[in-house]
């Protein structure tokens, strides 16, 4: 390559954002974001701003897998499940928020790409709560809001696929869900992913990792840095409440052990990896 093609390729490079393996560290409520981000179909909470009075909720989908809007009475409303992905959701979503801040009342934002800059833990005020509040559907868009033919379409489309999911009050970032005769048990962990795995083998080879007699774990998934266990039960999300603490007990045990793994715990620990999957 010549010298002028080199730096005709050095004018069109672009900057991006550098890689971070826990998207939403540093944010209140880590867990429950990746849960929103991943696989709860209808859930909002809200967050704060850092030196704004500005509310912001976010949503775990917005109409038509919209990035944000900006609500007649001036409300932010921020998108998780979306279509775009510019190579770190978090800077994403700042930039929506920035976005948002500067549109008028009753406004869609409209996606750009984002370039470098801000990521959302520089905007929201690290001491906002991060309260979950599950929804049986979408019918919380249209609160105070339009109410047209699309909107009704999209609302009566995002209903229709919402499953039924439960938020658990025992322990964190825990959500019960049931997809069609099936029910099924996902539980954010927020420890350092070796640790989590150590942990859960350690369990596993003593016979601690089940939450009863018929619900037994069943693998894992990998999202924005953190693992999800996940278990299948046959029973409705209030009777997992007391099991569910009792193993996050166990898990904090696992978790202070620090002797080497032994052999059986190295194999429960390759089977559970080898079984991993990840969406993030």
């Amino acid at each position: 390559m010549g010298k002028k093609s080199r730096r005709q390729g050095a004018k069109v490079a672009k900057q991006r954002m550098p890689y971070v393996v826990r998207t939403f560290e540093g944010l209140p409520g880590e867990i429950d974001w990746v849960a929103l981000r991943e696989f709860v179909p209808s859930a909002t909470a809200t967050v704060t701003l850092t030196g704004s009075d500005r509310v912001v909720r976010v949503c775990s989908l917005l109409p038509g897998n919209g990035p944000g809007l900006v609500r007649p009475d001036g409300e932010i409303w921020l998108g998780l499940q979306v279509i775009h992905n510019f190579g770190d959701i978090s800077r994403d979503l700042a930039h929506v928020v920035q976005l948002a801040l500067e549109l008028e009342p009753g406004t869609p934002v409209t996606m750009s790409d984002p370039g470098v800059g801000e990521r959302l833990q520089d905007l929201v005020d690290p001491s906002s709560t991060f309260d979950v509040e599950v929804h049986e559907g979408f019918d919380y868009w249209l609160e105070g809001a339009d109410t047209s033919d699309r909107t009704q379409a999209l609302l009566e489309a995002a209903n229709g696929s919402a499953v039924p999911t439960t938020k658990l009050d025992a322990v964190p970032g825990a959500y019960w869900t049931q997809m069609g005769e099936r029910r099924y048990l996902r539980w954010v962990q927020p420890q350092q992913e070796d640790r989590v795995l150590d942990a859960f083998a350690r369990l596993h080879v003593g016979g601690h990792d089940a939450l009863g007699d018929d619900i037994r774990l069943i693998g894992m998934f990998r999202a924005h840095g953190l693992l999800v266990p996940v278990w299948e039960t046959p029973t409705g999300a209030e009777a997992l409440e007391e099991p569910a603490a009792a193993l996050a007990a166990r898990l904090e045990e696992a978790l202070a052990d620090d002797a080497p793994l032994t052999t059986e715990q190295r194999s429960a620990r390759n089977g559970l990896a080898n079984r991993q999957i990840t969406i993030r």
